[in-house]
């Protein structure tokens, strides 16, 4: 089995192996890469650059456009640098008639970065999503894995300033 050029640094030895080792609970190759981009996501800080993503490509003897485009199809991959908590705010059209814009423009203000760029502490990042699937608690946002409705501006700075 032919393994990435670990030289590199692109997957250390330790996350081969957790790979290797899930290899028997996978009908595929092919099945376990979402557990593998986890894996190497998780070890490179939470995103997975080009080589990373080539580098899985060759462990699991995948096109690296096969990879690239599973990363760029989740939502739970990032092919860039993101905060250690992630921020969602809900863009759809019951979150746009309730306020989704200010809350937008709140976390511009509070956070002192763009959409989809990271704080200077690593701490946060945000973006817009088109939908997060609850229009009658509009507007919402999604704070890594936990829903926060019916919010406010002001309840919104209030969220991010309790995030370690």
């Amino acid at each position: 089995m032919s393994e990435p050029d670990l030289a590199g640094g692109s997957l250390p030895r330790a996350i081969v192996d957790q790979i290797d080792g899930l290899r028997s609970r996978y009908p595929t190759e092919e099945a376990l890469l979402l557990p593998a981009l986890h894996l190497v996501q998780s070890y490179n800080g939470g995103w997975l650059s080009e080589e990373s993503i080539e580098a899985v490509a060759e462990l699991l003897h995948l096109s690296p456009s096969k990879v690239a485009g599973v990363v760029s199809f989740y939502d739970m991959f990032h092919d860039h640098p993101v905060g250690r908590h992630r921020i969602r705010v809900c863009s759809n059209l019951s979150c746009q008639l309730r306020g989704a814009e200010e809350l937008l423009e709140s976390l511009a203000r509070e956070l002192e970065v763009g959409e989809d760029q990271v704080t200077p502490d690593g701490r946060c990042s945000y973006v817009h999503f088109e939908c997060l699937g609850s229009c009658d608690t509009a507007p919402v946002a999604m704070i890594d894995d936990d829903y926060h409705e019916n919010l406010t501006p002001a309840r919104l700075r209030q969220l991010v300033r309790e995030l370690e």
